[in-house]
């Protein structure tokens, strides 16, 4: 499987969370090509600033793998991850974090280097889908 196929998956997350009227971002986490985590926005729902895609995707990813550390594993999400986020994936010890849309005002690239030392990142993977959601959702509230 390819980054663009595991990007279609955090996507249809992203396209869940649109539908419960949440920002749309959504992730997945791969491990030996199986996805073991699943996770889009829910912060409304669940009344939680901390409900981001990414950090459900790695709670059942760590649930699945029944060990925290996922040093093995690739977090495809659909936005650069913010802060919160990037600190979670490096206490995880993520092998990759693979994104779609970069984040310029809330992403965690702007305050330096904050994954793991041996987590490779890429960036740009369906970033125009992936951003095109992010301003569609923005543009309907704005109305």
């Amino acid at each position: 499987m390819t980054d663009d196929y595991y990007m279609t998956l955090a996507l249809a997350e992203a396209r869940t969370a649109l539908a419960a009227g949440e920002i749309p971002i959504g992730a997945v986490v791969v491990a030996a090509g199986q996805v073991i985590g699943r996770g889009h926005n829910q912060t409304e729902r669940l009344r939680d600033v901390t409900a981001h895609a990414e950090m459900l995707a790695l709670t059942a990813a760590a649930n699945a793998m029944g060990n925290k550390y996922l040093a093995g594993c690739t977090l495809y999400v659909t936005v650069e991850p913010c802060v919160m986020c990037a600190g979670a994936a490096h206490w995880a010890q993520l092998g990759a974090v693979v994104y779609g849309a970069d984040e310029p005002k809330t992403g965690y690239r702007r305050y330096g280097a904050l994954l793991h030392r041996r987590t490779a990142v890429r960036g740009g993977v369906r970033a125009e889908e992936c951003a095109a959601l992010l301003r569609n959702f923005f543009n309907f509230k704005r109305e």
